[in-house]
């Protein structure tokens, strides 16, 4: 390609690519404040016009983008084309779907897509995904040849086209979620950074934690709850903070697998941290039909656990490794940050005020919220948003959306499959099989099922199967249905730190310059609350309640108590290293306080004041015969 014609091209691409987002974002706002559209119909513009981003953004070769350009924009062509006749042939559309012979017409359509999101879900998030929808497929086509509980009586290619093609297929449940509550989150966040509030958690989280014995690290986990509670990705959490937390650490003389370990585990927590939790949180709100407000809420203390035990492991590793803080010259001045912040805390305020205490749609809450940034971001006198800014978080905002919106379509696949084929259910009853009517047994075999899937797959696409899959037999044997959901949430989400296959380890290790296994394997031993807690909450749901009143009380206290003794337990360190009888003891502490049972919660609270109260007594004293030496 000559260089004019490059430069053409290039510039060609770069307007189609603005006009394309621009109008993602108008029709997403547009149909939740103007006048709503069909739910089939949102949904094939929001997968047309997703599939056209991944097309734009992802090209065939990633060596060589140029090298196939027309292979990109016939796939874009295909797009168009099919979601438009969706569109604007709707009625035609819906009548042929639900019709018992459907056409030749929408078969070869539905087969486009079929290829088209195969395509765009390869191409983004790798080749397990498609492997596993391909593998559903052939399931649906050959069953009727499989011996006893896996075979039924087999489909035509042309059923699993049309089904696929369908409201059971790729403009299901998965879609219709990325396509209301997910999409408007990552639009608000997306603009949040085009205004530079993403700057302003960081400054927020240094300037807070900096000073502290261990600042750089602690900064770390307090920078990726900041940015993870409302960014919802781990690896978009890894790079983002990873990028100046990590090397920080590495300075302040810290090991580069602990450095790595601590940005993954921190970024992990953002997919359970609300208010904005990850993608799969709404879809968890949308399968459970539980209110979005209540799901956050009851995810509230589980998710502080989680970064209260990593806040004190990193504690504890600084007194190991005799950590400093950062010097007062190399930290954000926290007035002038606070001062910055408007543009930061006015639209935080307005989602959470609209999403807890007017209990609108979360959908509203985050078009308020997005506008709410706008605004300060044009009268903020600091750093003052441009036209250019704006068009770059309609850009960021669908150019995030990419990795969602193709997880949920080949999700959608799969999960069509399920309902098709009954295999869902088939999978929970040989769950319910295996375990029994043991509660704890047939939760192990759920976390090892969704730590497996989780590790090849996005949070998203791991909690979806799961849920489709596993819920329903988790609920049977006597799980509370948003215990059961958010159980399984934990472990699609924590399987980003898991080994061999741990995507925010792999991103935290690239940046550590470190062994992405020895990061891993780091990350499993920080980050080990996050496999104790779902266990945690399902055998005692007083963690997902919350109420002014003596239960919600002694949990919470109970909670930091837990989270406490397990740090210790794990680092073997208070002030001074701890004797082996001392850190089992921290570890019965944390299993009786952890328990429903009150007065054996009461027992395990009063054995870490006393443990603990010894210690810190003792270093006292110690600190004070040194000081009266000297003097």
């Amino acid at each position: 390609m000559s260089t004019l014609l490059n430069k053409k091209y290039k510039s060609f691409k770069k307007y189609f690519t603005i006009a394309m987002a621009v109008i993602m974002g108008l029709i997403h706002v547009y149909n939740y404040t103007v006048a709503s559209m069909p739910s089939i119909k949102f949904y094939a513009y929001h997968l047309m016009l997703g599939l056209v981003m991944v097309f734009l953004f992802y090209p065939t070769s990633k060596k060589n983008p140029e090298k196939f350009i027309y292979l990109d924009w016939i796939f874009i062509m295909l797009t168009l084309a099919t979601g438009l006749y969706v569109i604007l042939d709707f009625e035609n559309y819906v009548q042929i779907i639900q019709m018992s012979v459907p056409s030749l017409q929408i078969f070869w359509l539905g087969l486009i897509v079929l290829v088209l999101v195969l395509e765009a879900s390869r191409r983004v998030l790798g080749l397990i995904l498609p492997a596993i929808a391909v593998g559903t497929i052939l399931y649906a086509l050959l069953g009727a040849d499989l011996p006893g509980l896996l075979g039924h009586r087999g489909y035509s290619f042309q059923r699993i086209v049309i089904t696929i093609f369908s409201d059971l297929g790729v403009y299901g449940v998965p879609v219709g979620v990325s396509a209301s509550n997910v999409f408007l989150f990552l639009f608000f966040t997306a603009f949040l950074s085009a205004s530079g509030a993403d700057k302003i958690f960081q400054d927020l989280a240094i300037s807070l934690a900096g000073k502290k014995r261990g600042g750089p690290a602690k900064m770390a986990v307090a920078a990726s709850a900041f940015f993870g509670s409302i960014s919802g990705s781990a690896v978009a959490n890894v790079v983002s903070t990873g990028s100046f937390t990590i090397p920080l650490m590495k300075r302040q003389g810290y090991k580069r697998r602990f450095a790595g370990a601590v940005e993954a585990v921190a970024s992990t927590g953002g997919q359970i941290m609300p208010p904005i939790m990850g993608a799969a949180a709404f879809i968890l709100s949308d399968i459970t039909g539980i209110p979005y407000a209540t799901v956050c809420i009851a995810a509230l203390l589980p998710a502080l656990m989680y970064y209260i035990c990593l806040f004190k492991m990193v504690d504890l590793e600084s007194v190991k490794g005799n950590h400093k803080g950062i010097s007062s010259d190399e930290l954000p001045d926290f007035k002038e940050t606070v001062k910055k912040g408007m543009k930061l805390f006015v639209p935080i305020a307005v989602l959470l005020g609209l999403l807890l205490v007017v209990q609108t749609t979360p959908m509203t809450a985050a078009i308020y919220a997005t506008f709410a940034t706008i605004i300060c971001g044009f009268i903020d006198k600091y750093e003052r948003m441009t036209f250019r800014s704006v068009i770059d978080g309609f850009v960021g905002g669908a150019k995030t959306s990419t990795q969602v919106v193709t997880a949920c379509a080949t999700s959608g696949i799969v999960v069509g499959m399920f309902a098709l084929t009954g295999l869902g259910l088939k999978f929970s009853d040989f769950i319910i099989g295996l375990g029994g009517s043991n509660i704890l047994f047939s939760l192990i075999l759920a976390m090892f099922i969704c730590i497996i899937l989780g590790m090849g797959l996005p949070t998203t696409a791991a909690y979806i199967i799961c849920a489709t899959a596993i819920a329903p037999a988790l609920i049977k044997v006597g799980v509370a249905p948003l215990a059961a959901h958010l159980f399984l949430l934990y472990y699609a989400s924590i399987s980003a730190i898991t080994p061999p296959v741990a995507v925010a380890s792999y991103a935290a290790a690239g940046i550590a310059e470190e062994d992405s296994l020895k990061v891993g394997m780091s990350a499993v031993r920080i980050g080990i609350t996050g496999f104790i807690l779902p266990y945690a909450f399902v055998l005692n749901t007083d963690y997902l309640h919350f109420g002014f009143d003596i239960t919600t009380l002694m949990t919470w206290l109970s909670a930091v108590v837990v989270c406490y003794c397990v740090a210790i337990s794990v680092q073997g360190y208070i002030e001074k290293k701890v004797s082996l009888i001392e850190r089992s003891l921290f570890f019965v502490a944390a299993c009786l306080a952890i328990t429903p049972n009150f007065v054996l919660s009461i027992i395990g609270i009063g054995m870490f004041v006393v443990l603990y109260g010894k210690r810190k007594l003792e270093y006292k004293k110690e600190i004070t015969s040194k000081q009266t030496a000297v003097a």
